[in-house]
């Protein structure tokens, strides 16, 4: 798995221990430009990957209240990333491992992650963008997976600083064209280099025979059939070339309108149940098509409500549910309470630090999202209906539901392979637009939505609720959300298979996670229609719109019903939704922000603690059994879990990069607004309740 940590065990790579690190002053660095220079790392490139400027004499900031320090060294932009490359390197074997990313460093940001960059100009910090007359003597990069970067210009020469700051803002900025993504270049320059790992058996939905292994792994079979009336992209460039029908469904009704308005198997439950999906009809369509059209829809109505489909409850989520708007705004304003740029705008922020939670509303979203699952479920399980999802294309909130239902319902899709084959079915095949919703080409009209990272957020919550009814890790999760801003590998960088498969063409790079077991197919591509219908047509598909009001009680009872009893992990499973129930996803969120973590605090300092403790006993207890046998073995172990325990913090493993201040210090100004707060102290503080994440 590409990215920071390693799921279910493995190794790591040696990483720096801080206090060897040799840190400077910014005055200091214009005396040590010589050393700088002659303890110049190396920078290693990938396959593809091109320098395209640099400067050196470069001051990487560790941020502090009083003072500034930090690592000097060389600041690079290649076509893939930004580097820094510090003279630390010499303090690195201190016998300790870290988790560390495979492809990047710890002072690496690809260019897809860069979310902003500011200068500082007579301490005065701004936005910058496009051609510059004046150039900053200080740069901040804050990036999308939330690491804040400080760079010290002021002693590097003043071509070097035009050079490397211009680069930086054009390779980050400017829009580009698909083909400019650095994947392409990574897979000609590696086209040998790509190794299958022979154990994984992520079910890749890339032919018939994969849609037919999964009816029948859900005994689906019965009342679907997999069809391959789209192989070659032939009556839709949207939908996957083989994807499961309704049996009755005619080939004919899927070609008449190149892929709208069919009924999209997802998964069927136990009790014969199918949660299914179906995409509107484009809007701009003349009275004669129209006619057309009202006539298929019933013959879909029809098909979807005679035996075996007699019960269906239609979800309609372009108009009955959370909005892209909603997410962009929300994510926006949340992500602001974790891009800190020192402990100083830390402890300013932490007074008013719930009230700037609650305005972003992005965990009332992630509440909103896990009820609808869970409706949706109790029409399925209690009710044994069919439940058919209605969205304009069918790519967003479809995906995020569906996934959602089958991680909660199906204890197949909780183990590692199968949530990446769920993935890979309901995201990858589903269609969904990682290319626009990640905005990976940086078009000035398009935002950034993370509906993918909504749905990682959603399962967290079930991680952190039910973790042992979960094969992975949180930090599995954070890794898959990193991943979206890696461009080496495939799997999020394009809008559908359709377009993959034209650009890619016979050369397949998906993430290790999602390896393909069958070759990619062919076609062309065109892009989505911008204006999709907003009210779907008349009295006719009006029939499947049912409130969801009358349901409110039915949800009421199941949900508290199934919360009353003992939780069976290997069966149904649902989160709890209530207020305080819905947490921030702390090690994704705070792990670059050190004065968040508590040392030696969290679940895995605490497991590593109790296994020490557990060794320590059976040490004795040996001793007592067998006192004339030897315990040297066990005691030379012994110190190096102690070791190690004693680095691990609450959101272990990103918990190593700290601003070294011996103790956090809330500043004078804070104190104020405590005294006027004395219900703060009762408060509960998510900063100090890291240990349960």
């Amino acid at each position: 798995m590409l990215g920071k940590g390693v799921v279910g065990g493995g190794g790591g790579t040696k990483a720096p221990k801080p206090s060897f690190v040799s840190y400077v002053r910014p005055e200091e660095i214009h005396t040590n430009e010589k050393e700088v220079t002659e303890k110049e790392v190396t920078l290693h490139l990938l396959p593809g990957e091109h320098l395209l400027c640099e400067a050196n004499t470069v001051l990487k900031y560790v941020q502090e209240d009083s003072c500034q320090r930090g690592v000097y060294g060389r600041l690079v932009c290649t076509d893939f990333k930004i580097a820094f490359l510090g003279d630390d390197e010499s303090a690195l074997d201190n016998g300790e491992t870290q988790f560390k990313n495979k492809v990047m460093g710890e002072n690496d940001i690809t260019l897809h992650c860069v979310d902003q960059i500011y200068g500082v100009f007579d301490e005065k910090k701004k936005i910058l963008s496009g051609q510059l007359k004046k150039y900053p003597e200080k740069l901040i990069i804050h990036c999308k997976d939330l690491r804040v970067f400080h760079f010290c210009l002021r002693y590097t020469k003043e071509e070097e600083v035009k050079r490397i700051v211009c680069g930086i803002i054009h390779h980050t900025q400017t829009s580009i064209l698909l083909k400019r993504l650095f994947l392409f270049s990574y897979a000609t320059a590696a086209q040998n280099n790509t190794a299958t790992d022979p154990k994984n058996q992520t079910v890749m939905f890339e032919t018939l025979k994969d849609w037919c292994w999964e009816l029948e792994r859900t005994k689906g079979n019965v009342k679907y059939k997999a069809v391959s009336v789209n192989e070659g992209y032939r009556i839709s460039e949207r939908l996957p070339a083989y994807f499961v029908v309704p049996t009755p469904l005619l080939e004919e009704d899927m070609q008449r309108f190149q892929g709208h308005n069919i009924p999209i198997w997802c998964w069927s439950c136990h009790n014969g149940s199918a949660l299914l999906k179906m995409s509107a009809l484009p809007k701009e369509q003349d009275d004669g098509v129209l006619q057309i059209q009202k006539s298929a829809l019933d013959g879909i109505y029809k098909i979807i409500h005679r035996p075996p489909y007699e019960i269906v409850k239609t979800e309609d989520l372009s108009s009955n549910f959370i909005s892209l708007q909603e997410i962009q705004t929300a994510y926006s304003k949340f992500k602001q309470l974790f891009l800190i740029d020192n402990s100083t705008e830390f402890w300013d922020t932490d007074i008013k630090w719930f009230s700037l939670l609650e305005n972003s509303s992005w965990l009332d979203i992630i509440r909103r999202c896990l009820k609808k699952a869970i409706e949706i479920i109790e029409c399925m399980e209690a009710q044994n209906m069919n439940v058919l999802l209605l969205e304009e294309n069918a790519s967003d909130f479809c995906c995020l539901l569906s996934s959602l239902v089958q991680v909660m319902m199906d204890p197949h899709c909780r183990t590692k392979i199968g949530f990446q084959s769920l993935i890979q079915k309901e995201w990858v095949m589903g269609g969904h637009c990682f290319l626009d919703r990640c905005n990976h080409l940086r078009q000035s009209d398009k935002e950034e939505v993370p509906v993918f990272l909504l749905f990682l957020d959603c399962v967290w919550q079930l991680v952190h609720q039910h973790s042992p009814a979960f094969e992975f890790t949180e930090t599995y999760l954070t890794v898959l959300s990193d991943s979206l801003y890696i461009p080496i590998f495939s799997t999020f960088f394009f809008n559908s298979p359709h377009q993959k498969d034209t650009n890619m063409h016979q050369r397949q790079l998906s993430l290790p996670l999602t390896q393909s077991k069958s070759s990619p197919k062919r076609g062309f591509f065109r892009e989505e229609t911008d204006h999709l219908i907003k009210n779907l047509l008349g009295k006719r598909i009006s029939k499947l719109i049912n409130s969801s009001d009358e349901l409110q009680d039915n949800f009421r009872e199941f949900y508290d019903s199934w919360h009353s009893k003992p939780t069976d992990y290997h069966g149904l499973l649902l989160p709890r939704v209530e207020g305080p129930e819905i947490k921030v996803w702390a090690q994704r969120y705070l792990r670059w922000i050190p004065e968040a973590q508590i040392p030696g605090g969290g679940r895995m300092a605490t497991m590593s603690k109790l296994l020490e403790m557990m060794e320590e006993v059976q040490s004795l207890q040996e001793k007592i059994d067998e006192r004339h046998h030897s315990q040297e073995a066990l005691q030379a172990e012994a110190p190096c879990l102690l070791r190690n325990s004693a680095r691990l913090s609450s959101l272990f493993p990103f918990a190593l990069l700290q601003r070294h201040s011996s103790k956090p210090v809330l500043p004078t100004s804070g104190w104020k607004a405590l005294e006027d707060e004395e219900d703060l102290a009762k408060r509960e503080d998510e900063f100090v309740d890291l240990g349960d994440v």
